[in-house]
């Protein structure tokens, strides 16, 4: 284990348009390619993918936690004031799977999905956010005000 890396890999590629007078920011599509070696059940696979792309959205754009600073009460310490990505937030949102196993990693070719399908997805929409319009954005979520 000390000369080959056995962890899963994955990229995120993501497309966004921005509002410029606005500073609203919509994910337009998202991919993800993963390496996780042999895919036992490619249905369950694609479904952990997908949430978890989904999951990066809600985490670049939306979820965030409001204190109130008089008294440190959480103030959207419910759903109906939490946000969280619904399916008009994400269009378009695509994972694709490498083909192959690990013998080296395990000894039936397969390797873990579980948060590599998430990581990649906040950093790549940021990353679309200043290609869009030249703002590097460092905090999440991306907010209006950090575009103004």
């Amino acid at each position: 284990m000390e000369r080959f890396s056995t962890h899963a890999y994955g990229v995120v590629f993501a497309e966004v348009a921005v509002d410029e007078r606005l500073g609203l920011v919509r994910v337009r599509r998202v991919l993800g390619v993963y390496g996780a070696g042999r895919v036992i059940n490619p249905g369950l696979a694609e479904s952990q993918a997908i949430g978890g792309l989904v999951g990066g959205i809600g985490m670049a754009l939306l979820e965030h936690t409001v204190t109130d600073p008089r008294d440190g009460r959480i103030v959207n310490a419910n759903l109906a004031d939490y946000l969280v990505p619904t399916n008009a937030d994400a269009p378009d949102v695509n994972a694709v799977h490498l083909t192959g196993d690990d013998r080296t990693a395990d000894p039936i070719g397969v390797k873990g999905l579980a948060e590599v399908v998430i990581v990649g997805v906040a950093p790549a929409i940021a990353n679309a956010v200043f290609h869009a319009t030249g703002r590097r954005v460092r905090d999440l979520p991306i907010t209006i005000e950090a575009l103004l």
